[in-house]
C-alpha cells in the first residue's frame, strides 16, 4: 500500500524556471492514497491546485495558519491584525511588501502577512521582533507570522480529521517551513534544492531537484 503525502508547493512540486511542473498533476490525481498539500501560501491557492487537479481538498496554507479537510475548515490563528499592523510599520519605516498595488499574493491571507524576499531583511526582522512575530523564510517569500504556528501542527490537525497518524504520512519539501512537517510525518524527503534547515532535518535528500526530486522520492513507494 502506498503512503499518504504531505507535500510542499514552491520548490516541491514546481518547475526550477516558476510555476508548477504539469507533471505534478498528474502525481496528485493518480496518488492512491490521501494527498495534503502544505504550503506558505495563502488558502485559495493550494485549494485551487486540488480544485484544477481534481483531487479532494486537503490543504495546509499560510504555514499551518488555515487547514483544511473532510469538508471542515480551521483557521488556527486569531486573526491576521497584529502581522498587518506589523506590514504597515514595516512600509512606514520605508519598507517595500514587494507585491504592487494590487498584493494579490496577501489579498487573501488570513493569518499573516508575505514580505518579497527583495525587501529590508534586517528592518523587516527588527519590525518582527517590535510585535512579538517571527519571519520565516520559505525561499518564495518572507512570511510574517505568529510564532509557534507551524505546518506540522496543520498536518497532525489533517491527519486527526482523517483518522490517521501522522507517523502513516510521507513528506517532501524544500525550505525551513517544511521541518517541522518532517518532524511529525513517518518519513520525509528534502529535493536537492532544499535550503540546509529542511536537508539537515530529512531523513534523506534527493539528488533530483524541484519536481524532479519529488518524483524521485515517491518512485521509492511505487
Amino acid at each position: 500500500m502506498v503512503p499518504p503525502l504531505v507535500l510542499d508547493i514552491d520548490g516541491t512540486l514546481t518547475a526550477p524556471t516558476g510555476g508548477i511542473d504539469p507533471r505534478a498533476i498528474e502525481t496528485l490525481r493518480e496518488w492512491d492514497a490521501p494527498v495534503v498539500v502544505a504550503t506558505g501560501k495563502a488558502f485559495p491557492y493550494p485549494v485551487a491546485l486540488c480544485h484544477f487537479a481534481n483531487v479532494p481538498e486537503r490543504v495546509i496554507a499560510e504555514n499551518g495558519g488555515v487547514v483544511y479537510a473532510d469538508d471542515e475548515v480551521t483557521v488556527t490563528v486569531d486573526g491576521a491584525d497584529r502581522p498587518r499592523a506589523a506590514a504597515r510599520a514595516f512600509v512606514d519605516r520605508g519598507g517595500d511588501l514587494g507585491w504592487g498595488a494590487a498584493d494579490t499574493v496577501n489579498r487573501w491571507r488570513e493569518t499573516e502577512v508575505a514580505v518579497h524576499r527583495d525587501a529590508d531583511a534586517a528592518l523587516l526582522g527588527a519590525v518582527a521582533e517590535e510585535f512579538d512575530l517571527e519571519v520565516v523564510d520559505t525561499g518564495y517569500a518572507y512570511h510574517l507570522k505568529t510564532p509557534d504556528v507551524e505546518k506540522g501542527d496543520g498536518l497532525r490537525s489533517v491527519a486527526a480529521t482523517l483518522g490517521r497518524d501522522p507517523a502513516d504520512f510521507v513528506a517532501v519539501g524544500d525550505s525551513e517551513n517544511d521541518v517541522s512537517t518532517f518532524a511529525a510525518a513517518g518519513r520525509s524527503f528534502a529535493v536537492a534544492n532544499a535550503d540546509d534547515r529542511a536537508r539537515a532535518a530529512a531523513d534523506e535528500v534527493t539528488e533530483g531537484s524541484h519536481m524532479d526530486g519529488t518524483l524521485e522520492a515517491l518512485a521509492t513507494f511505487a
